[in-house]
Order: structure tokens, then sequence, then C-alpha cells
């Protein structure tokens, strides 16, 4: 009886143990709030391992309703020139546009250099070269101080305004982390934006040169352009390319400088050609190029560069500008062919010099467009522009009768005019996200042709009755380069 009394006291006392031992071990396995919970309740208690599960679920809820809460609200896009935190800069579209600034100048220096001193007579070679690396100086000097400023700052809808003057507000600040960005171009520093579109006012001012090219004075070839990029380049510049400026405001079209840089220039030539006056002996005389191995040379440099003039445009390194380049591509390509095919079956040969016209034709003609239009709206413009330009270039000028040296109006005012008015017709809205008609192009075409124009003649009046604007007959008759330079190529 004993023994049997023992041994039932001891399994239940054991029983008793082990039941304490799993409890015990239970709750140090809970979280320590669960600890705490249990504190208020008896030991023995089986529903103590129950808070586990919750315990898992509970975390999950609590982080979906912050989560929703602090969904991060878009930027208001900026309206005018903006210190900004670096971090939101892209190192793509930065590198892209850095990369399309290098082009661009690349097309003046050395490419349009050498593309108007092949065409010139030999002893005008050094002049017409000294034209457009002069003009890389002072448009650059000119372009800091004023150009920019008027041309992109917010102002009217006509000028912009003086808040840029030396670049005033232009900040870098590499400690604090933070750098300007302009309202046109928010992903890249607005230094590089500067850059940028100071290469566009120096090619455009370097285009007109080759109208008078042969007869002006270098003086007064530095006060005109001086003048001219202030009043005429930056006020088109700011109505076009400007968010609050009128002709962007109407939903003109132009990506890359059909009307700022082409019509403004083409136009601005033709009239410096007829009151500059023709060279001597012009329509008398032959004056064939002297070396058009420079001039195939240089008009290369400028089928490349213009990768920079157009895909850069978009300002970033991005499926448009992807576009540009392709369309850009094959507009310069069917242009070439176009004008090759169009002397050939009036002259019966087709001249090196033809080709390389066309294609800087094409280059022309889908500027405006690059942006806005697919492939099949870059072969047409391309085919219209190469038969245009032939046209303009020789029928129309020989009708006239204007002296426009290197076919300034002929290329790039006709050019340009062609591919504003089909970027009306052959915009893709899915592409530009924009659409225009041939009719509001027509109006941006007009408005810049008219006051091109107007204020070239201003100008030249202004500068004549400064300094005159050619030189002696004397000092044509021997070159530009001795007489304006005291050099010449032996």
């Amino acid at each position: 009886m004993t023994t049997r009394f023992s041994s039932g006291s001891l399994s239940s006392a054991a029983s008793s143990f082990l039941t304490a031992l799993v409890l015990s071990l239970g709750l140090f396995a809970l979280p320590a709030t669960a600890q705490d919970a249990e504190t208020s309740t008896p030991a023995v208690t089986a529903p103590a391992i129950e808070p586990a599960a919750p315990m898992i679920a509970e975390p999950m809820i609590v982080e979906a309703e912050p989560a929703a809460a602090e969904t991060p609200k878009e930027a208001e896009p900026l309206t005018r020139p903006t210190l900004v935190d670096a971090s939101t800069i892209s190192a793509g579209d930065t590198a892209w546009v850095m990369t399309s600034t290098a082009l661009v100048l690349f097309m003046t220096l050395p490419g349009l250099a050498l593309f108007y001193a092949g065409m010139v007579r030999k002893k005008n070679v050094l002049a017409t070269m000294a034209h457009s690396f002069v003009v890389a100086a002072l448009i650059t000097v000119i372009w800091v101080v004023i150009g920019y400023s008027l041309a992109f700052t917010p102002g009217s809808p006509y000028v912009g305004s003086l808040d840029r003057i030396l670049l005033n507000g232009l900040e870098f600040l590499n400690e604090g982390g933070k750098l300007t960005v302009s309202e046109v171009a928010p992903t890249i520093p607005e230094s590089v934006f500067v850059m940028f579109q100071m290469t566009f006012a120096i090619i455009t001012a370097a285009l007109i040169t080759g109208a008078f090219a042969e007869r002006m004075k270098f003086s007064a070839l530095l006060i005109f352009m001086s003048l001219w990029s202030i009043f005429v380049y930056a006020p088109v510049a700011h109505w076009v390319w400007e968010p609050g400026g009128w002709l962007a405001g109407r939903g003109v079209l132009d990506f890359a400088g059909g009307t700022v840089v082409h019509i403004n220039a083409g136009v601005s030539g033709l009239v410096a050609a007829i009151i500059v006056g023709p060279r001597l002996g012009f329509g008398r005389e032959p004056m064939p190029p002297h070396n058009l191995v420079l001039t195939v040379i240089g008009a290369c440099m400028l089928w490349v560069g213009w990768f920079g003039f157009n895909a850069g445009s978009a300002v970033a390194a991005d499926g448009r500008a992807g576009m540009a380049m392709l369309v850009t591509q094959v507009a310069t390509a069917v242009g070439a062919l176009a004008w090759m095919i169009a002397e050939w079956a009036r002259r019966g040969k087709p001249s090196v010099l033809g080709m390389v016209s066309g294609a800087v034709s094409g280059l022309v003609a889908i500027t405006p467009a690059s942006g806005f239009v697919d492939v099949t709206g870059a072969l047409v413009i391309g085919a219209v522009a190469g038969v245009a330009c032939y046209w303009g270039a020789t029928s129309l000028k020989s009708k006239l009768g204007y002296d426009d040296s290197l076919d300034v109006f002929g290329v790039h005012a006709i050019g340009g005019i062609v591919g504003a008015l089909l970027t009306g017709i052959f915009a893709v809205p899915a592409i530009g996200g924009a659409t225009s008609s041939f009719g509001n192009q027509a109006f941006g075409v007009i408005v810049t042709v008219v006051f091109s124009a107007a204020m070239t003649a201003l100008i030249l009046g202004i500068v004549n009755a400064l300094v005159g604007l050619r030189v002696t007959p004397e000092g044509e008759r021997e070159g530009m380069d001795i007489e304006q330079h005291g050099e010449h190529v032996l």
C-alpha cells in the first residue's frame, strides 16, 4: 500500500513539474510585450500562448496605413531658373547635352569655316574663315553678358528680362549640394544649358557671313553681329523657345531652330547681300570655288555635328533624342540625293558641290521637325528641301539677280521655310506631344521673315553710318586677306 501510494504521488508531482516547465519555456519564447501582458494572469492558464498569432499579422496592418498616406505629390513644373538640390540632376542628360554642345560648336569651328572657305576665291580664304572664328568669340561674350538673359528668362512674351545679365543668379554651390536649372531643361545644370544655347547663337550669326563674303569690312562685321545677336536673335529665340514666348504660346513648333536659326539667318543674309551690294564683277566674271575639298570636309563636319544640334535639343538622353537623330540622318541623305538628281536632270552632271549642298538642305529642313516627326515625314521633308533649295540657289537667285555669295538664303531660308511648314503637316503627337497646322506654322514663318528683314536693314543702316559697310574697290580686287588682315595663303 505504501509503495503504490508513493508511486502515484511521485507520478502526480512529476506531471505537475513537467507542465510548469513547458509553460515557463513557452512564456520565455514569447516577445517581451506578451510576457508583460501575462504577468497579471495565472501561469497555468493555457490561453497565455495565443497572442503569438496576432503578433505576426499586426505589423503588416500598421505599415500599410502610413504608406498610403505618404504618397509623394508630383512636383510643380518650374516657370523660371531655380535653385534646386543637386540630386535632381540627371547624369545621363547632362553628359548628352555637354556632348551635344561640343558637337554644335564643332559645326562652326571648324565645320562652317571650312565649308565657306572652300567656296570663295583664294584671295579671300583667310578673311572668310576669320568671320566664323571671330563670331564664335564675339557671340560668346555677348551671350553671357546679355543674350542669354534676353532669350531665356521670363519677362514679357516678346523678350526676356534682365535678371540674368552677366549670368547673375546662375549658381553652383558645391558644398551645399545646390545649383540652378533652367525651366526649359530642369534635369541639367543651368551652366550646361547656357553653353548649349550659346553654340546655337554662335552658328546662327556665323551663317549670315556667307551672304556678304568677299566684300564687307571686318569692323562693320563686328558691329553688325553684336547688334544683330542682341536685337534680332535673342528676341526670336525668346518668342519660340522660352515657354512664355508669344509664338510658343500660339503653338508654333520649332524643335531645334527652323525659324530661330535658319529662317532668321537666311533672311538676314539676303537683306545684307542686297544692302552691301554685289561683288565687283558679279555676273560678268567667273568666281569659281577655289578648293572644294575644304567645302566637302566642312560639309561632313556639319553633318556629324548636326546630331548635337537636333538630337541635343531634346535636352535629355531619351527616346525623343534618339528619334530626332534618326530622322536627321534620313532627311539629310534624301536631301543630298534629291539635289543631285535635280541637278543631274537639268545640267547633265551631278556636281560634288550640289551633293553636299543638298545634304545641308536636308539638315536645315529637318531641324524644326526633328523632335516631332517620324521617318515618313523625314523622307518627304528631305526630298522637298533638296529640290526646293536647288531651285532657290540657282533659278531664284539668277532671276532676282542678288549676290548671295554662298547661298545662305537659297539653302537656309528656303530650307528652313520648307521644314517649318511641313512640320505642321507631319508632326506626330505620340512623338513630340504637340501638333500644329500648316497655317499656324506659316504664321510663325511670316512673322520671323518680316521681323528679321526689317531689323537687319535698320542695323545695317546704323553700321553704315558709323564705319561704312564694304571695303574699297581696290581692296576688294586685291583680296580681303591682304586688305583687311595683311596676310595671304601661299
